[in-house]
Protein backbone atom coordinates (compact mmCIF):
# COMPACT_ATOMS: atom_id res chain seq x y z
CA UNK A 1 0.00 0.00 0.00
CA UNK A 2 1.21 3.32 -0.60
CA UNK A 3 2.55 4.80 2.36
CA UNK A 4 1.13 8.24 2.90
CA UNK A 5 2.71 8.85 5.97
CA UNK A 6 6.25 9.20 4.47
CA UNK A 7 4.70 11.42 1.82
CA UNK A 8 3.86 13.90 4.30
CA UNK A 9 6.44 13.51 6.14
CA UNK A 10 8.81 14.05 2.88
CA UNK A 11 6.73 17.05 1.80
CA UNK A 12 6.04 18.96 5.04
CA UNK A 13 9.44 18.08 5.84
CA UNK A 14 11.49 19.02 2.61
CA UNK A 15 12.97 15.30 3.23
CA UNK A 16 14.31 14.55 -0.67
CA UNK A 17 15.44 11.25 0.68
CA UNK A 18 11.95 10.25 1.89
CA UNK A 19 10.41 11.28 -1.27
CA UNK A 20 13.18 9.52 -3.45
CA UNK A 21 12.06 6.18 -1.80
CA UNK A 22 8.53 6.11 -2.57
CA UNK A 23 9.49 6.08 -6.43
CA UNK A 24 10.21 2.98 -8.58
CA UNK A 25 13.47 2.76 -10.07
CA UNK A 26 11.93 3.39 -13.64
CA UNK A 27 9.07 6.10 -12.42
CA UNK A 28 8.40 8.85 -14.77
CA UNK A 29 7.54 12.45 -13.66
CA UNK A 30 5.46 15.14 -15.70
CA UNK A 31 5.43 18.54 -14.16
CA UNK A 32 3.31 21.43 -15.73
CA UNK A 33 4.06 25.08 -14.01
CA UNK A 34 4.25 28.38 -14.99
CA UNK A 35 7.31 27.93 -17.25
CA UNK A 36 6.36 24.49 -18.44
CA UNK A 37 2.94 24.43 -20.38
CA UNK A 38 0.69 21.92 -21.10
CA UNK A 39 2.68 21.78 -25.23
CA UNK A 40 5.97 21.10 -23.24
CA UNK A 41 5.87 19.85 -20.38
CA UNK A 42 8.82 19.10 -17.73
CA UNK A 43 9.49 15.45 -18.01
CA UNK A 44 11.72 13.38 -16.04
CA UNK A 45 12.76 9.61 -15.95
CA UNK A 46 14.28 7.21 -13.69
CA UNK A 47 14.79 7.57 -9.82
CA UNK A 48 18.26 9.73 -10.15
CA UNK A 49 16.87 12.36 -11.71
CA UNK A 50 13.55 12.51 -9.97
CA UNK A 51 16.05 12.80 -6.90
CA UNK A 52 17.93 15.77 -8.66
CA UNK A 53 14.69 17.52 -9.37
CA UNK A 54 13.09 16.24 -5.29
CA UNK A 55 16.51 18.05 -4.25
CA UNK A 56 15.91 21.61 -5.93
CA UNK A 57 12.80 21.64 -4.82
CA UNK A 58 13.36 20.49 -0.99
CA UNK A 59 16.13 23.17 -0.64
CA UNK A 60 14.15 26.08 -1.55
CA UNK A 61 12.88 28.35 1.32
CA UNK A 62 9.30 27.61 1.28
CA UNK A 63 6.63 26.00 3.75
CA UNK A 64 4.99 22.81 2.23
CA UNK A 65 1.77 21.57 3.45
CA UNK A 66 0.07 18.20 2.04
CA UNK A 67 -3.58 18.72 1.94
CA UNK A 68 -5.90 16.06 0.57
CA UNK A 69 -4.80 12.15 -0.58
CA UNK A 70 -6.89 9.96 -2.08
CA UNK A 71 -5.62 6.26 -2.75
CA UNK A 72 -7.69 3.83 -4.95
CA UNK A 73 -9.10 0.84 -3.43
CA UNK A 74 -6.93 -1.58 -5.17
CA UNK A 75 -4.10 0.67 -4.53
CA UNK A 76 -2.78 1.20 -7.83
CA UNK A 77 -3.93 4.87 -8.60
CA UNK A 78 -3.39 7.79 -5.77
CA UNK A 79 -4.17 11.83 -5.80
CA UNK A 80 -2.67 14.36 -3.38
CA UNK A 81 -3.10 17.89 -3.13
CA UNK A 82 -0.29 20.24 -1.61
CA UNK A 83 -0.05 24.06 -1.18
CA UNK A 84 3.48 25.90 -0.87
CA UNK A 85 4.30 29.50 0.44
CA UNK A 86 7.55 31.29 -0.63
CA UNK A 87 8.80 33.96 1.98
CA UNK A 88 7.72 36.74 -0.20
CA UNK A 89 3.98 35.75 -0.27
CA UNK A 90 3.80 33.98 -3.35
CA UNK A 91 1.61 30.37 -3.36
CA UNK A 92 1.84 27.66 -5.56
CA UNK A 93 -0.92 24.70 -5.61
CA UNK A 94 0.18 21.91 -6.83
CA UNK A 95 -2.35 18.54 -7.78
CA UNK A 96 -0.55 15.47 -8.60
CA UNK A 97 -2.01 12.02 -9.73
CA UNK A 98 -0.14 8.65 -9.31
CA UNK A 99 -0.07 5.35 -11.01
CA UNK A 100 1.36 2.71 -8.36
CA UNK A 101 2.97 -0.52 -8.84
CA UNK A 102 3.87 -2.73 -5.60
CA UNK A 103 2.84 0.66 -3.42
CA UNK A 104 5.54 2.93 -5.34
CA UNK A 105 4.97 5.56 -7.99
CA UNK A 106 5.69 4.48 -11.39
CA UNK A 107 4.07 7.83 -13.48
CA UNK A 108 3.21 11.12 -11.44
CA UNK A 109 1.31 14.05 -13.18
CA UNK A 110 1.75 17.30 -11.59
CA UNK A 111 -0.44 20.41 -12.61
CA UNK A 112 0.77 23.34 -10.23
CA UNK A 113 -0.85 27.07 -10.40
CA UNK A 114 1.18 30.23 -8.96
CA UNK A 115 0.01 33.27 -7.36
CA UNK A 116 2.28 35.07 -8.89
CA UNK A 117 1.15 38.19 -8.08
CA UNK A 118 0.79 37.65 -4.37
CA UNK A 119 3.75 39.85 -3.56
CA UNK A 120 3.71 42.03 -0.14
CA UNK A 121 4.66 45.41 -1.51
CA UNK A 122 6.52 45.80 2.42
CA UNK A 123 8.03 43.95 4.62
CA UNK A 124 5.84 41.28 6.45
CA UNK A 125 6.35 40.04 10.11
CA UNK A 126 7.51 36.07 10.00
CA UNK A 127 4.15 34.11 10.50
CA UNK A 128 4.00 30.75 12.03
CA UNK A 129 4.07 27.70 9.79
CA UNK A 130 0.78 26.51 9.44
CA UNK A 131 -0.28 23.37 11.96
CA UNK A 132 0.22 20.04 10.40
CA UNK A 133 -3.03 18.31 9.11
CA UNK A 134 -3.92 15.50 10.82
CA UNK A 135 -3.61 12.26 8.35
CA UNK A 136 -6.45 10.95 6.94
CA UNK A 137 -6.67 7.52 5.21
CA UNK A 138 -9.89 7.19 3.18
CA UNK A 139 -11.85 4.51 0.85
CA UNK A 140 -14.37 5.29 -1.73
CA UNK A 141 -15.79 1.79 -0.66
CA UNK A 142 -17.20 3.87 2.25
CA UNK A 143 -17.95 7.53 0.50
CA UNK A 144 -19.82 9.94 2.70
CA UNK A 145 -22.22 10.02 0.65
CA UNK A 146 -23.78 8.45 -3.04
CA UNK A 147 -25.71 10.45 -5.05
CA UNK A 148 -27.74 8.28 -7.90
CA UNK A 149 -29.00 8.87 -10.61
CA UNK A 150 -29.77 6.85 -14.26
CA UNK A 151 -26.78 4.64 -15.59
CA UNK A 152 -24.41 6.43 -13.00
CA UNK A 153 -23.44 7.46 -9.17
CA UNK A 154 -21.57 10.14 -7.73
CA UNK A 155 -19.55 8.84 -4.63
CA UNK A 156 -18.56 11.48 -2.47
CA UNK A 157 -15.95 11.63 0.41
CA UNK A 158 -15.04 14.81 2.15
CA UNK A 159 -11.49 14.72 2.72
CA UNK A 160 -8.91 17.72 3.65
CA UNK A 161 -11.43 20.26 4.07
CA UNK A 162 -12.42 19.73 0.17
CA UNK A 163 -14.83 17.16 -1.57
CA UNK A 164 -13.45 14.38 -3.76
CA UNK A 165 -15.83 12.94 -6.08
CA UNK A 166 -15.87 9.28 -7.89
CA UNK A 167 -17.88 8.94 -10.87
CA UNK A 168 -19.09 5.75 -11.81
CA UNK A 169 -20.88 5.67 -15.13
CA UNK A 170 -22.90 2.61 -16.82
CA UNK A 171 -22.86 1.96 -20.39
CA UNK A 172 -25.74 4.23 -22.19
CA UNK A 173 -25.24 7.12 -19.56
CA UNK A 174 -25.09 10.82 -21.19
CA UNK A 175 -25.35 13.81 -19.01
CA UNK A 176 -27.71 15.47 -21.70
CA UNK A 177 -30.49 12.61 -21.01
CA UNK A 178 -29.87 11.21 -17.44
CA UNK A 179 -28.23 14.60 -15.41
CA UNK A 180 -29.33 17.37 -17.58
CA UNK A 181 -33.26 17.18 -15.70
CA UNK A 182 -31.85 17.21 -12.68
CA UNK A 183 -29.41 19.81 -13.04
CA UNK A 184 -31.56 21.93 -14.76
CA UNK A 185 -29.53 23.46 -17.75
CA UNK A 186 -28.87 23.41 -21.10
CA UNK A 187 -25.19 22.59 -20.42
CA UNK A 188 -23.24 20.77 -17.39
CA UNK A 189 -22.36 23.68 -15.64
CA UNK A 190 -19.89 22.19 -12.98
CA UNK A 191 -16.03 22.62 -14.16
CA UNK A 192 -14.21 19.22 -13.82
CA UNK A 193 -10.86 18.52 -12.23
CA UNK A 194 -11.12 14.25 -13.08
CA UNK A 195 -8.44 11.71 -13.10
CA UNK A 196 -10.25 8.89 -15.88
CA UNK A 197 -9.47 5.48 -14.00
CA UNK A 198 -11.58 3.70 -16.61
CA UNK A 199 -13.36 2.96 -19.26
CA UNK A 200 -14.32 5.58 -22.28
CA UNK A 201 -15.77 9.42 -21.95
CA UNK A 202 -16.15 11.31 -25.36
CA UNK A 203 -16.87 14.65 -24.07
CA UNK A 204 -18.25 17.57 -26.42
CA UNK A 205 -17.80 21.30 -25.07
CA UNK A 206 -20.48 23.87 -26.37
CA UNK A 207 -18.30 25.43 -28.90
CA UNK A 208 -18.77 21.96 -30.51
CA UNK A 209 -14.89 21.19 -29.38
CA UNK A 210 -15.10 17.16 -28.84
CA UNK A 211 -12.64 14.36 -27.70
CA UNK A 212 -12.49 11.31 -25.65
CA UNK A 213 -10.79 10.71 -22.50
CA UNK A 214 -9.28 6.88 -21.53
CA UNK A 215 -8.09 5.56 -18.61
CA UNK A 216 -4.73 7.28 -17.17
CA UNK A 217 -6.21 10.98 -18.77
CA UNK A 218 -6.38 14.22 -16.93
CA UNK A 219 -8.75 16.16 -18.25
CA UNK A 220 -9.35 20.07 -16.87
CA UNK A 221 -13.34 21.17 -17.88
CA UNK A 222 -14.78 24.58 -17.60
CA UNK A 223 -18.86 24.90 -17.40
CA UNK A 224 -20.32 24.47 -20.88
CA UNK A 225 -20.44 20.79 -21.77
CA UNK A 226 -21.99 17.33 -22.32
CA UNK A 227 -20.56 14.28 -21.88
CA UNK A 228 -21.37 10.38 -22.61
CA UNK A 229 -20.14 6.69 -21.94
CA UNK A 230 -18.62 5.08 -25.08
CA UNK A 231 -18.54 1.67 -25.30
CA UNK A 232 -19.60 -1.11 -23.06
CA UNK A 233 -16.85 -0.70 -20.12
CA UNK A 234 -17.91 1.62 -17.56
CA UNK A 235 -16.23 4.88 -16.75
CA UNK A 236 -14.47 5.83 -13.56
CA UNK A 237 -13.18 9.10 -12.65
CA UNK A 238 -12.07 11.17 -9.81
CA UNK A 239 -12.99 14.69 -9.54
CA UNK A 240 -11.39 17.06 -7.53
CA UNK A 241 -13.27 20.32 -9.20
CA UNK A 242 -16.83 19.55 -10.21
CA UNK A 243 -18.12 17.10 -7.22
CA UNK A 244 -19.60 19.29 -4.58
CA UNK A 245 -22.76 19.61 -5.87
CA UNK A 246 -22.57 17.20 -8.90
CA UNK A 247 -26.54 15.13 -9.25
CA UNK A 248 -28.02 17.27 -7.13
CA UNK A 249 -31.13 19.32 -8.22
CA UNK A 250 -31.71 22.82 -8.50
Amino acid sequence: MFDIETLRRGIEGRDALALRGLYAEDARMTVVDHRDQPSHPHEIAGTAAIGEFLDDVCSRDMEHQLGQVVVSADGSHAAYLEQCRYPDGTRVLSTSMLDLRDGRIITQTSLQAWDENNQPTEPQAPQAAPAAAMAEHLDFAAPDEIRTFPNGRAEIINAGGGVVGRLVLEPGWRWSKDVKPIAGTEWCEAPHFQYHVSGTIRIRMADGTEFDAKAGDITVLPSGHDAWVVGDEPVVAVDWQGALHYGEGT
